[in-house]
């Protein structure tokens, strides 16, 4: 399958990032990160302005501990409030907030989506392809899909008794606006998941993150009552179908570093990075 042009940015943003993470100390320059992915300094700023908005200088300054920490520090305190108290308005609204969780029944989760419905599509996004898929209720899974074959054999396995077709319906089309922040065409964003009690409690504390700040998994193991459950909760956010929507990128190290990712720990950086500049630019 021909690479699509968005996609081969990415994957070349996706080059610079790890070049420049793994040489953070050292601080590299413009012209070095674009010799890396085999870019003029000219083309490859260009590229990388369209893409995250910022230049790959000040996206270095993201990428430092030190700017996790103080992000830590300076979102604690609203991490976990309300949508009025972390200054939902306008076109700045978190979308986070207007996302919406339903479990699955206990028939529909033990019985591997027996008389489920899934409609799925794949779409383009800033940082690769995903697979997007809904019920009649809501969004049921989102993966990045960097083999579709093989996220598509994942979402069959996870329902294995439902039945698919490749079809965007206005669930899926709704929930896509979340990448482009047309804030003025996105509704209400509705989940039908299936998990646990205990995953569900991760993941709506999940959704409270606002976009650009991060946690621990100590933080959200607290706010669900259950302290001592950190590696508990390590391993929900782990398990989380729902990529990006449920923004389980959010969640490092209590150290600042960027930890793992379900997807990888260059997308998680990219994403992390991308916010990051979206948030202060908005």
């Amino acid at each position: 399958m021909k690479e699509t042009q968005n996609e081969l940015n990415y994957s070349r943003i996706a080059e610079a990032i790890r070049f420049i993470r793994d040489n953070r100390k050292e601080q590299p320059c413009l012209e070095a990160v674009a010799e890396a992915v085999n870019m003029s300094p000219f083309h490859f700023q260009r590229i990388f302005k369209e893409w995250a908005g910022i230049t790959p200088k000040h996206f270095l300054q993201y990428l430092n501990v030190e700017y996790a920490k103080r992000i830590l520090h300076e979102t604690h305190a609203s991490l976990f409030d309300t949508a009025q108290e972390v200054g939902l308005s306008g076109t700045g609204r978190l979308h986070d907030l207007f996302i919406t969780v339903e479990g699955m029944t206990p028939g529909e989760y033990k019985n591997g989506g027996e008389n489920l419905f899934i409609n799925y599509s794949f779409a383009a996004t800033p940082f690769g392809d995903i697979l997007i898929a809904s019920t009649p209720k809501g969004i049921c899974s989102m993966e990045f899909a960097d083999d579709r074959m093989e996220t598509f054999g994942s979402l069959q396995r996870w329902f294995p008794r439902a039945r698919f077709r490749q079809t965007l319906d206005n669930i899926q089309q709704n929930a896509l606006f979340i990448f482009t922040q047309d804030w003025s065409r996105l509704g209400e964003i509705k989940l039908h998941l299936k998990g646990t009690e205990f995953q569900m409690k991760v993941w709506e504390a999940l959704l409270k993150i606002p976009m650009g700040g991060m946690t621990t998994y100590g933080d959200i193991a607290a706010s669900i009552d259950n302290p001592r459950a950190c590696r508990a909760v390590g391993t929900a956010v782990g398990e989380n179908p729902v990529a990006f929507l449920i923004p389980c990128h959010r969640v490092i190290r209590a150290t600042g570093e960027i930890g793992n990712y379900h997807w990888g720990e260059i997308r998680k950086t990219a994403i992390i990075g991308w916010e990051a500049a979206k948030r202060k630019y908005e």
